[in-house]
């Protein structure tokens, strides 16, 4: 699968690009916001995780922008099937990206993703209370939060205190996009 959207392209992650993507995750400060990333994030964990096997309808893809003459990858996200219709929802961006709305767009391509072409009824997303951005482009995209709870994260070999959100899928309940209107 893959997926464009005005300033971003996502798409799956390739082996020869472990050395790239080694550069663009590997930040302490990306890895303190993350459950799964372990710190320090070597090459060797770029290469394992880019030689997961994939299924036809997975749905984990690098971010590429072509905001710029040569595509730059900036970030990862992806769904995960729980079963049952449940699916979790995980991103990150390299430190340079921040700020800029693309966590947001990705993440809406891929929610649309879920709600035309995916199992999916279901969506939950975890932050971790101190990461407010991530919140708010969950909130940006309908997200509610359902529970607190702690989740272990790797890199910081502790429980971190987080929020559990979810999005349901059901047709009525699609977030209408906000725009401005000049008077």
């Amino acid at each position: 699968m893959f997926a464009r959207t005005k300033r971003l392209t996502l798409r799956p992650g390739w082996p020869e690009e472990a050395e790239s993507l080694h550069q663009t995750i590997a930040h302490e400060a990306v890895a303190m916001k993350l459950a799964q990333l372990p710190w320090p994030y070597t090459q060797a964990d770029a290469e394992a995780f880019l030689s997961m096997p994939r299924g036809a309808a997975d749905a984990r893809f690098l971010i590429l922008t072509h905001d710029a003459a040569y595509p730059q990858m900036v970030g990862g996200i992806a769904l995960t099937d729980h079963g049952s219709g449940l699916m979790e929802l995980g991103y990150w961006l390299t430190p340079t990206a921040w700020g800029r709305g693309y966590a947001t767009e990705a993440a809406r391509a891929v929610v649309d993703m879920a709600r035309h072409a995916l199992p999916a009824r279901r969506i939950e997303a975890r932050h971790h209370l101190d990461n407010a951005p991530s919140r708010r482009v969950l909130e940006k995209l309908g997200f509610r939060e359902i529970r607190r709870e702690p989740s272990y994260s790797v890199a910081q070999g502790r429980d971190v205190d987080s929020a559990v959100m979810a999005l349901d899928l059901g047709q009525d309940e699609e977030v209408p996009t906000r725009m401005a209107i000049a008077a």
